[in-house]
Formats: structure tokens, C-alpha cells, sequence
């Protein structure tokens, strides 16, 4: 009989036993705002989730509600034009977590499996049917987004089964991506593509397919999935590396850049730095379309600045990446280097 099991194994001593983190919430300036009824809808969103996944480990159930990601929600879509249209972006949020995780220990079968299923729900949506129990009440009319945005998000999302698919790939096969490889299919992993395609929908617009595709537009949404990816990778690491995940940039540019575990920790928070700062730059070159157009436009690269500062505070706020002392960790950015757990097969 075959028995999968976590053996801790204790850290090299001769290695370092924690890292600092850049100061990235500090070089950001963008104002932190939440949605005013934001906690309530997030607290909607995480029970649906938990009542929808009755197969869920106590473990898992109690890093679902550690998570708070209904929380990030509030942070990075706090103008929502409905409370419901914010609580439909919070269940997504909330899924979307929830298919990292379950793809995170998939072989590469499997991770096509998950994507026709997800996607075949996209592509051939059931009748809409509104609930009417207490405390799940939906409105009688389905809240559409527009054709372009329902056109961007099903392709985004199947952008991020297509990345998952290729990072199950490596992992079977034991291979650590170069970094220029690995950046263009973290870009997609990160789930920040579909997601950025929900601020349309909770804004309430349609943005033409001439703003979407101009070169600045383009580069403000690029700009935001790097920080927010990046940053992820130097908040993630220390979870990541305990349980011998090497998605992860830190990983790659001691893999094959020389980097020491600081340095590399540094280099990407340069990298924030640089993309926060150019996201800046951008701003100031955004282009007019006309009065009615350029309100819509200016919505949603708002909303790209709320994810970038919101998404920032919000990795010391879950327990994701630092359990219960995410504060501590803010304060003082010193991350102390959990165990390594590895599988052993027996």
C-alpha cells in the first residue's frame, strides 16, 4: 500500500533562517480604500463558498475563512455600482483562490479535467434561476456583464487553465523555468487577468476594444498583474518554499542568477518599486476618447490602482502568508524561514 505523508525536515544550518522584506506598502502612496459595506459581503461570499464545498478538510475549512478574500474585494473594488455586483466579484474571488489551491497538488491531466469543467460552465451557462432563501435572496433579473467584457473574462480565464496547465507540466517533470519563461506564464497563473476584467462589470461598462488595446491602457493592466504577481512571490515564498513549491521568482533567480535568498528577495522588490513607479508615469499618458468614454476609462484605471495598493495591505491582513502575524510582519518586515515539509511516499 502506497501512503502519502509530510516529513518536516529541519533547515540547513548553514543557510539563512529568515529574510526582510522591501518596504513596498511604504513606497506605494496611493490612498487604501475599502467598499463601506465590504465586510458584510465578504462574510456572504466565504459562507456560500464553505456551504458549496461540504467535502472540505477542518484544515481547509479554516484557511478558507482565514483567507479574506472578500476582503481583497472591498480593497480593489470598493465603487462597485451595487452591492450585488461587488458580492458577485467576492464569490469569483473566492473560487478563484479556491482552484489555486486545488490545483496547486494536481498532475497535468488533471488540470485539464478542471479547466473543461470550469470553462464548459462558461461557454454553456444553464438558465438563470434566482434563490429566494433567507439570507441568499439573488434579484429577479440576472446582473449581465456587457459582450466585451463576458468575451475578455472567458478568455483570460482560459488563459490562466492554459498557464496552470503548462506550471503542472514543470512540476511533473521536476523543471525550474527560465525567468523569462517563467514571467510570461506567471502573468496568466496569477489570475489577475480575469479578475482585472470584473472591474468592467462592477463599474457597470463596457470599455471599447480601441481602449482595451491601446498601448497604454495595455501597459497600466500589465503593470498592475506585475506588481501584484511580484509582490505575491516575495509574500508567498516563505509558504511556498516550506512545502517545496518553486513557481516563484525568488526561486528561479537563485536557481540561476546567483542570487542569495536576500538578494533575490530584493531584486524583485526593485522590480515593485519600478512597476508602481512606471504605472505612475503611464497614467499621465492616458489618452482622450471623448467626455463619455473617458469617465469609463477613468474608472476602470482607478480600479488597477486600487488593486495595487489594496492588494499590498491585504497580504498582511489574510493568514495566507503570514498566519496570525501578518501586523508583526508589516511592522517590522522580518520573515522568519518556516520548516521545509516534503512528501514522502511510502
Amino acid at each position: 500500500m502506497t501512503v502519502d505523508a509530510f516529513v518536516r525536515y529541519p533547515n540547513d544550518p548553514t543557510e539563512p533562517d529568515h529574510f526582510i522584506l522591501p518596504d513596498l506598502v511604504g513606497h506605494c502612496t496611493f490612498p487604501l480604500t475599502y467598499h463601506p459595506n465590504g465586510d458584510a459581503i465578504a462574510a456572504q461570499s466565504v459562507r456560500w463558498l464553505d456551504q458549496m464545498c461540504p467535502d472540505l478538510t477542518p484544515k481547509k475549512r479554516k484557511a478558507l475563512y482565514g483567507l479574506q478574500a472578500g476582503e481583497l474585494t472591498a480593497h480593489c473594488y470598493p465603487y462597485s455600482i451595487t452591492d450585488n455586483h461587488l458580492r458577485v466579484v467576492s464569490d469569483f474571488m473566492n473560487y478563484l483562490f479556491h482552484l489555486d489551491n486545488i490545483s496547486d497538488g494536481m498532475m497535468t491531466r488533471d488540470t485539464e479535467t478542471l479547466a473543461d469543467a470550469v470553462m464548459n460552465a462558461l461557454w454553456y451557462p444553464h438558465e438563470y434561476r434566482p434563490t429566494h432563501a433567507p439570507g441568499k435572496e439573488q434579484p429577479e433579473k440576472e446582473i449581465n456583464a456587457g459582450p466585451g467584457v463576458q468575451a475578455r473574462f472567458k478568455e483570460s480565464l482560459s488563459f490562466f487553465f492554459e498557464a496552470v496547465h503548462k506550471q503542472a507540466q514543470d512540476r511533473d517533470a521536476g523543471i525550474i523555468p527560465d525567468l523569462e519563461s517563467y514571467i510570461d506564464v506567471r502573468r496568466d497563473t496569477s489570475g489577475c487577468k480575469p479578475v482585472f476584467d470584473l472591474m468592467e462589470y462592477a463599474l457597470g461598462i463596457d470599455l471599447p476594444d480601441y481602449v482595451v488595446e491601446h498601448p497604454v491602457i495595455k501597459a497600466l493592466n500589465q503593470g498592475t498583474n506585475d506588481l501584484v504577481t511580484w509582490s505575491n512571490d516575495i509574500f508567498s515564498y516563505n509558504v511556498e518554499q516550506s512545502r517545496g513549491d518553486t513557481h516563484n521568482m525568488v526561486v528561479i533567480l537563485m536557481q540561476y542568477h546567483g542570487h542569495t535568498l536576500q538578494s533575490a528577495i530584493d531584486y524583485v522588490g526593485d522590480l515593485c518599486r519600478q512597476t508602481i513607479n512606471t504605472f505612475i508615469e503611464n497614467k499621465s499618458k492616458v489618452p482622450s476618447w471623448g467626455p463619455e468614454v473617458d469617465k469609463d476609462v477613468a474608472g476602470y484605471v482607478q480600479g488597477l490602482q486600487e488593486w495595487i495598493v489594496g492588494s499590498l495591505h491585504w497580504s498582511f491582513q489574510t493568514k495566507r502568508y503570514f498566519g496570525d502575524n501578518g501586523a508583526e510582519v508589516k511592522r517590522t518586515r522580518y520573515v522568519k524561514l518556516l520548516p521545509v515539509f516534503l512528501r514522502a511516499v511510502y
